[in-house]
């Protein structure tokens, strides 16, 4: 198994454990070709999950919001899925990000773990904001 494949199965696996930790049922799509990997029902709700793997440099958690074959890039949008969740290798955590924040489209998202170097206050993601599902 390819190693960004195999990253990629390991984030599902850990975000699926999460969801049925929480209590959620958990839905799995058949097939790769779809925007979601993962259908949560929560709050009787069925809400479309995609699952991110990365690692992080312990101040920022890059959320990457496309996907990418040998082809092209597919950025995801709010009207495909409802989440992503990425888990972060380095703090060992998954983080929740509702797809309110992927409008039409975009390519990142960051989730800040510490302050900023230059000050900066406006305009911050901060990642304890998004370890609530």
């Amino acid at each position: 198994m390819a190693e960004t494949k195999r990253k990629g199965t390991l984030a599902e696996l850990i975000v699926l454990r999460e969801a049925v930790q929480r209590g959620y049922r958990v839905a799995i799509p058949f097939g790769e070709d779809g925007p979601w990997d993962l259908v949560v029902e929560r709050n009787g709700c069925l809400e479309r999950v995609q699952c991110k793997y990365t690692v992080s440099d312990g101040r920022v958690v890059l959320v990457k919001c496309e996907s990418t074959n040998n082809w092209m890039t597919k950025q995801y949008r709010s009207d495909q899925i409802e989440w992503i969740v990425v888990y972060d290798a380095t703090s060992d955590r998954c983080y929740f990000v509702p797809s309110k924040l992927l409008g039409g489209g975009r390519s990142t998202i960051l989730l800040r773990l510490e302050p900023p170097r230059n000050g900066q206050r406006a305009r911050i993601n901060w990642a304890e904001d998004f370890i609530d599902w």
